[in-house]
């Protein structure tokens, strides 16, 4: 009887460890948002969609939330970073926009998190190393995913990270100095 409560006890003390690893591969609730459909990419960072409405559909811009593209003037990266968006999500692809606020800005885009397939693409712009973290909010749901893909990006040397072909201005240094 000793020996089984011994297997009992390593048993669940055995489940007990690995119960973390189990629920931490479980696949996370699906994003909550409004559902879009892609009219174009604009920018590496800013995309048209139709939102459906009861009225009439409505074209809306939408600035993705907490990265920073190049300028499309700032080539070869600009106009990698928009082709990379449109392939991403293709034209008419149904997204979900977690927006980050209501307000548009001066610019009239709304910012939102945008969900492909279950995939976050602002942090896939990032990984691939066509965009840069832009930290608005430390109260950014993903800003920590973020900051992980950023690093993995430059690690790897990818795209503008490209120790052959780097982006030498951020965005806002180009823009900065072009006006």
């Amino acid at each position: 009887m000793g020996s089984r409560a011994r297997v009992g006890f390593k048993q669940v003390a055995a489940v007990s460890l690995c119960l973390p690893l189990l629920l931490s591969c479980q696949p996370s609730k699906s994003p909550q948002g409004q559902r879009a459909i892609v009219q174009r990419a604009v920018s590496g960072q800013t995309l048209e969609a139709i939102a459906p409405s009861k009225s009439a559909p409505l074209i809306e811009t939408i600035r993705l939330s907490e990265i920073t593209a190049p300028d499309l003037r700032q080539q070869p990266w600009g106009e990698d970073a928009r082709r990379e968006l449109a392939q991403l999500l293709g034209r008419k692809a149904t997204v979900v926009l977690e927006f980050e606020t209501e307000e548009a800005d001066r610019f009239g885009r709304r910012r939102a998190y945008v969900w492909h397939e279950g995939t976050l693409v602002n942090e896939t712009l990032v990984a691939k190393g066509y965009a840069l973290v832009e930290a608005r909010s430390p109260q950014s749901p993903y800003r920590q995913r973020l900051l992980r893909a950023q690093e993995s990006a430059r690690l790897m040397g990818y795209g503008i990270w490209n120790p052959q072909h780097p982006l030498r201005q951020t965005p806002a240094e180009f823009r900065a100095r072009s006006r």
